[in-house]
């Protein structure tokens, strides 16, 4: 199969002008294949040669103006359509179709709670193909017109207002231009909730074993919907460009969601059936609101190549959050960011993959490439950039630049000079040097704080490695006492702003020597933070008293960068969490915390040998937040899916983490066989088969216990989590069952896939795992090669031996990117994951 490559998108552009697709898709034909039959009306400008692309299973017939074309001249994904004439042509394509089930193109499910099946597509980037015929690139937009025969009782949803014609035969509405990647149909027997809001009808669907739990979130989720659709409409000029806004929760999506206009897919674990925390509402709710954002950056203004995908991701990313803040009960969303999404970026930014936010074109030659790009840099560094943008523009010069650029390019396509220019006409600022500065370069810069006395006042200077200027907010501290409580605490000063660089003359403000100095207090821009010797000591034994929840969690920050390089031994870190966890009352702080600690510290950066004590010391902690949060009511849990207080939520977390790092089965099978944790919560599906998992890491549970668990949860979450046990359990015969259905079988869905390569590799049994390590590397590359791009990722990022920290699995990792089979997006995944491998070697070797 050919990638397309930029020079050719470019070409066919200055080619064509694509009018309209109208598709036919026919999803009655059997269980492996679906019909699809397009025709598509275009408009050669000058006389040429292009392509059309389609992969089929059979290519049944063309015709071109009505001449019948040779279907045996398809040449991989490409059909050649030669000596075109200028003037309008009609191309028609029948074509039988085959089913995903990687989340890639037309997926299909069948759910085996129920035996209801549901398809869905997923067509991003070039997976158009796999459903029908189309110029499948970003800056041909077109009107679509879909009707789509289904099973009888199925509802199909599309982009548009779809209407059923007859029994099993649906029409949806014609959309206005969008690119090929953003067309969306999805079918099955939903269900759904609707309403209107706007004069719009809204809808929430997913499939009928999940009814109850939508029901249960259906008012919340509708409010931020209609909340944030109205923000948006308070900031765009522009009106929401679509004639309906249906969310459907897809099974087995790769995506967290994708944002087809009118069409927003998600994937369906955002359907809690078991209890969550109030944080995890709040991504849930992000997403709602980034995946909106989507419709004005993205669907009514596209990129016109994929070097561009900033302006899609980032500014989804940056006005979710933003937004969600403004107009939801959700006021502490930048919190989150810091702590959930920030070192994503951060991580992605020193690892030698990293790339601009906005790549120079050369950079993205193909289609193949430019999906490597959708990381940690085109999310949380570009929303980081954006929000440093607004820091240092000012919101209402922002907007202005924005809604310019709306204008401008509506139902069109956008570059990143475009943005630049637009945004220029709403401010006398550089803008263009501020690009050049933060969109064009890469790397993390780290700010620096030297603070020194005077007389009667203090000076603040800051070092700044690397070559971007920073805005940033400085907060000022000193201990005090609580009256109440008698403990020492922590009183904001003061807080100003400084520009980094500085002119080389300090800042110099009144008074004594603040206890604790902090760079980029509101974390509005980009940036390691060092604090001063003295800051730090206070931030070591005073971070729970720090009143800032998003202070704190730059400090957290702080600490997460330093282990990272070395500067900081993983146990300081511990028992800092150690420490403060207990009084931490953010919920993503404490659940972020404690993420790094056991993933990375306990499990990557400490040496094996340390490792039973670090557990040791997360299950103290852990036992600390159970005894906080003793006597919660029954009426306390009911109350948690919209509740502020922590008390819920705050357990939830301790007993997930306290399963985790067990290191003995006795008190994890009693909570199991009681059904129960002393003092609450029930024990859930996702807590039965969370012990399950680590029952079975132990050697603590059999097959015959995981396969009675599979029968009380049947669910396509039970299979999952019954993939994962098995996979976990340490006996030769569990784990070459494994590696045999995640390597050999290609049977597994994605999903099942990732839950098999979650259970194989755990820490605590490298002996048993050694001889897979050199399996890994050539099993995988020649697994990506035959199930693509979706696996490929899956196999680089949750089946590869990330515990194996040693030189040998280094160098065997090395010498595998020397091999010319491997694919792009495993050779990201492998580079990436390598370089996680040398930084945890380096961290253990500095200590």
């Amino acid at each position: 199969m050919s990638v397309l490559t930029r020079n050719e998108a470019q070409t066919r552009a200055q080619l064509l002008d694509v009018h309209r697709y109208t598709v036919d898709l026919d999803l009655t034909t059997g269980e492996a294949t679906f019909d699809s039959t397009t025709a598509i009306r275009f408009t050669a400008r000058t006389a040429g040669d292009t392509f059309v692309e389609i992969k089929p299973e059979t290519l049944r017939s063309l015709s071109l103006d009505g001449q019948p074309l040779d279907p045996e001249r398809l040449d991989g994904n490409r059909y050649p359509l030669d000596r075109l004439t200028a003037g309008p042509h009609e191309l028609t394509v029948a074509a039988t179709m085959r089913y995903s089930r990687t989340g890639e193109g037309m997926h299909r499910f069948t759910d085996p709670a129920d035996g209801e099946t549901y398809v869905y597509t997923q067509l991003f980037m070039e997976d158009v193909q796999r459903v029908f015929a189309a110029f499948d690139q970003p800056d041909l937009k077109s009107v679509f017109d879909l009707t789509v025969t289904t099973p009888t009782g199925w509802t199909v949803l599309g982009n548009g207002v779809s209407t059923q014609a007859a029994d099993g035969r649906w029409h949806i509405a014609p959309t206005p231009p969008i690119s090929t990647y953003l067309v969306a149909v999805a079918a099955g027997p939903w269900h759904s909730v609707t309403t209107q809001h706007a004069g719009l009808p809204f809808g929430i669907h997913c499939r009928r074993s999940l009814a109850p739990h939508l029901d249960a979130d259906a008012d919340e989720i509708l409010d931020i919907t209609r909340a944030c659709y109205d923000r948006y409409h308070e900031k765009f000029d522009e009106p929401y460009p679509f004639d309906s806004y249906d969310q459907a929760f897809v099974p087995e999506f790769n995506a967290g969601a994708m944002e087809n206009p009118g069409l927003v897919t998600f994937r369906d674990e955002f359907v809690y059936r078991s209890a969550v925390t109030d944080t995890e509402r709040q991504t849930r709710a992000m997403v709602v609101a980034h995946e909106m954002a989507h419709m004005w950056f993205g669907d009514l203004v596209t990129l016109t190549w994929w070097d561009d995908i900033w302006l899609n991701e980032s500014f989804a990313e940056y006005m979710g959050y933003q937004t969600l803040t403004e107009a939801t009960r959700f006021t502490d969303t930048w919190t989150d960011f810091g702590v959930a999404r920030k070192g994503w970026g951060y991580d992605a930014d020193q690892r030698p993959s990293t790339h601009p936010v906005a790549p120079d074109p050369d950079a993205v030659p193909d289609t193949a490439s430019a999906l490597l790009n959708f990381d940690g840099i085109s999310y949380a560094k570009g929303a980081s950039a954006l929000r440093q943008l607004v820091a240092w523009l000012g919101e209402k010069d922002f907007l202005a630049g924005i809604n310019t650029h709306f204008s401008r390019h509506k139902f069109a396509n956008a570059t990143l000079a475009d943005f630049i220019d637009n945004l220029a006409t709403a401010t006398d600022r550089d803008v263009h040097t501020w690009a050049d500065a933060w969109l064009r370069t890469t790397g993390v810069d780290t700010l620096t704080a030297h603070v020194e006395t005077s007389g009667h006042s203090w000076n603040l200077t800051v070092d700044r490695a690397g070559d971007r200027p920073h805005r940033v907010t400085v907060g000022t501290y000193d201990h005090s006492l609580d009256t109440h409580t008698g403990t020492d605490q922590l009183t904001l000063r003061d807080r100003f702003d400084i520009d980094i660089p500085q002119d080389g003359t300090p800042v110099t403000q009144p008074g004594h020597r603040p206890d604790l100095v902090v760079l980029n207090d509101h974390d509005l821009t980009y940036a390691k933070i060092r604090l001063d010797p003295g800051s730090w000591d206070t931030a070591l034994t005073h971070l729970s008293g720090i009143p800032d929840p998003l202070t704190r969690a730059l400090v957290w920050n702080t600490a997460r960068d330093m282990v990272r390089d070395g500067e900081l031994h993983p146990t300081v870190h511990l028992t800092a969490a150690r420490t403060h966890l207990p009084y931490e009352t953010d919920l993503a702080l404490v659940q972020g915390v404690l993420g790094f600690a056991a993933t990375q510290i306990a499990d990557r950066y400490l040496p094996p040998q340390d490792r039973p004590t670090a557990l040791a010391t997360l299950t103290s902690l852990c036992r600390d937040l159970l005894r906080r949060t003793e006597g919660l009511t029954a009426k306390d849990w009911e109350q948690a899916p919209g509740t502020t207080t922590p008390g819920p939520g705050l357990r939830l977390i301790a007993v997930r983490h306290f399963i985790d790092a067990a290191t003995q089965p006795d008190a994890i099978q009693d909570w199991l066989r009681e059904g129960t944790v002393p003092g609450g919560p029930e024990l859930d599906a996702e807590l039965r088969w969370r012990i399950l998992t680590r029952l079975a890491v132990l050697g603590a549970t059999d097959e015959t216990a995981i396969a009675h668990e599979l029968d009380k949860d049947p669910s396509a979450t039970g299979q999952e989590g019954a993939a994962r046990c098995r996979a976990a359990l340490p006996t030769a015969e569990a784990k070459a069952a494994a590696w045999q259905a995640m390597f050999t079988d290609d049977t597994l869905s994605n999903y099942l896939f990732t839950a098999t390569a979650q259970g194989f590799w755990q820490p605590g049994q490298s002996e048993l795992l050694h001889p897979y390590v050199a399996r890994y590397y050539p099993d995988a590359i020649a697994l990506a090669a035959r199930r693509g791009p979706a696996i490929a990722e899956a196999a680089g990022r949750h089946a590869f031996p990330a515990h194996a920290v040693d030189p040998d699995s280094i160098r065997l990792g090395e010498q595998a990117l020397t091999d010319p089979a491997l694919t792009p997006a495993l050779r990201r995944k492998l580079t990436d994951q390598l370089d996680d491998l040398r930084r945890a070697l380096a961290v253990r070797d500095a200590h």
